[in-house]
């Protein structure tokens, strides 16, 4: 289960659609308070990732699901590094300098802004999420390079058209964008509502554009993957939807799929290892070109 990401709600808290700052939070801008007696995805995504940012509900709802599908702490990993495989492959491969990371989760190692900015020091980064616990972390997310720029939009991916506004004060839509929307689209229920907005972000992004996607899936566990999202619907937030590997593959239609097309994230691009080829998981994704 792809859950990188904090919540995403219709409701549409947006602080204003502020852009904060290098560094800070927007001025006045107190972080919200946190309900550390509900258990939350990004706070559990955290835990999974060996982070120190999650409170005992969390690891409770997490070591419930991973004793559910031991495969899910695999997942959660396996997702971080297709994060920086694909991150490297379009800054260093695809000269792509600009990214549009929506769903951004609590920081870890290896954050969006961190591995393109390595390739080039150039990088523009725009973090987008709507969580109080990501708010609340932001300052940590805004540390970049000073030949770049690295902001954080508290905006909401029902509202496509606030995250594009805010998101030009910083990216320049006239030159190529990656749009990253890792373990996110699974919280987007409603299909015609999931390709609308997928619309509404490349159609405003030029050619040579990139877009990926991680998605939760249930093929290669289904029954342990079916149980472990229904008890996560139940316990966590947000609710969850799993999708086909055919499915997730129509949202890139228009687009160029990169080689390997939609496969298993351990199994797009892997990179030399001692330990072999790790194992596929449930959490399938894909990167697309604009042409």
């Amino acid at each position: 289960m792809s859950v990188r990401s904090g919540r995403v709600t219709a409701e549409g808290r947006t602080y204003a659609g502020q852009v904060l700052p290098d560094n800070s939070l927007a001025a006045n801008q107190q972080p919200p308070r946190i309900d550390t007696s509900v258990s939350h995805s990004a706070r559990i995504w955290n835990y999974w990732l060996g982070g120190k940012d999650h409170y005992e509900v969390d690891r409770r709802v997490g070591d419930q699901l991973r004793a559910i599908n031991p495969d899910i702490v695999l997942t959660a990993r396996a997702d971080r590094a297709f994060l920086g495989r694909a991150v490297r492959h379009l800054a260093g491969e695809r000269g792509i300098r600009q990214f549009l990371d929506i769903g951004t989760g609590l920081p870890t190692a290896g954050n969006t802004h961190e591995i393109a900015q390595q390739v080039a020091p150039e990088s523009r980064i725009v973090y987008v999420d709507n969580d109080p616990v990501v708010l609340a972390h932001a300052k940590a997310l805004l540390v970049g390079t000073p030949q770049g720029a690295t902001r954080y939009i508290d905006a909401d991916l029902h509202d496509p058209e606030t995250i594009l506004r805010e998101a030009a004060g910083t990216l320049d839509f006239t030159q190529p964008v990656a749009i990253m929307l890792l373990g996110i689209m699974h919280f987007i229920a409603d299909d015609d509502e999931a390709h609308a907005i997928l619309k509404h972000l490349m159609s405003a992004v030029p050619a040579g554009s990139h877009l990926a996607i991680v998605h939760v899936t249930a093929v290669i566990t289904p029954e342990a993957k079916y149980e472990e999202v229904r008890h996560w619907n139940e316990y966590g937030k947000p609710k969850l939807t799993i999708r086909t590997p055919e499915q997730i593959e129509r949202f890139f239609d228009g687009l160029e799929l990169l080689e390997p097309g939609v496969v298993s994230t351990t199994r797009w691009r892997p990179e030399p290892s001692p330990f072999g080829v790790t194992a596929e998981i449930d959490g399938f994704c894909g990167v697309g070109r604009k042409p």
